[in-house]
């Protein structure tokens, strides 16, 4: 990660933080009974990894939780492909961010934090629209690049497979990873929250060429959904699952999330992929 990207998440959280310290204090009968597993994955802003410092909004909206109950977090960095499977066996507490799916709903208790969608993204202002999921099918000659293990519903996890199918898609393990496809020219598209692209674009100064022309497409397939935390039903028990949904709503409630994403994303990045709940 470059300097002036490590300064933005940090900002970032700081004023995250700032914001949760002046509003209201954590619901007084929160009380947790162990510490959460929370394995995170690069994710723009909302998480960020630098060396073993781990930063960013979602980070740092649990720890200001904690800093105001007994709720601790434990955060490890894996692959989000793992951090999915972890989460789907048991053996995590906490996953996030997450888009809200009926796959997820089965695994975990929805927080919603923030309005989101994925949409195709490309750098390339010149070729005819693609707007569906159906359209991007029939246009065979665009080559696509996903993130392995992102889910944004069952639209999208049945357009994996007529991709794959087709011999059209690569999988990668995160967004970064993404831009560097894009930025060698080995895929044409990508499809995912604008602003997880364009984070790992302002990582990294090799790619910031992209951001001013960064292409965004909303898809008829893919509409707004809730991005979030959800909860394990098998790893946290009731009380502290009801402990921890009080403590993350009051959180959100503050609007610290929205308007630090304001603060360090272009307009138009929030307009294409970001709202507030």
């Amino acid at each position: 990660m470059g300097k002036t990207s490590i300064r933005s998440a940090t900002r970032a959280a700081a004023f995250v933080i700032a914001v949760l310290a002046a509003g209201a204090s954590a619901p007084a009968l929160a009380n947790c009974e162990q510490p959460f597993l929370a394995p995170v994955a690069p994710t723009g802003l909302s998480v960020s990894i630098s060396g073993e410092s781990i930063s960013g909004i979602y980070p740092d909206l649990l720890r200001s939780v904690s800093a105001k109950s007994p709720c601790k977090f434990t955060f490890s960095v894996v692959p989000r492909a793992r951090q999915e499977a972890m989460f789907e066996a048991g053996k995590s507490h906490l996953l996030m961010p997450a888009v809200r799916t009926p796959r997820r709903d089965q695994l975990g208790y929805f927080v919603p934090v923030i309005g989101t969608r994925a949409t195709l993204l490309s750098i390339d202002s010149k070729r005819a629209p693609v707007r569906s999921i159906r359209d991007l099918l029939a246009r065979k000659e665009l080559r696509v690049v996903l993130v392995r293990g992102f889910d944004y519903g069952d639209a999208y996890l049945d357009m994996i497979d007529q991709l794959s199918a087709q011999g059209r898609l690569l999988l990668e393990k995160d967004a970064a990873a993404v831009a560097r496809v894009l930025d060698a020219g080995f895929a044409d598209v990508t499809l995912m929250a604008p602003t997880v692209l364009a984070g790992a674009i302002l990582e990294d100064k090799r790619f910031t060429w992209m951001m001013p022309k960064l292409r965004i497409e909303p898809l008829e397939e893919l509409p707004w959904g809730e991005s979030g935390i959800y909860i394990s039903r098998q790893t946290v028990t009731a009380s502290d699952r009801n402990a921890l949904q009080n403590l993350f709503a009051a959180a959100v409630k503050s609007g610290a999330v929205y308007e630090s994403l304001k603060r360090y994303y272009p307009a138009a990045i929030l307009a294409g992929g970001v709202r507030p709940r």
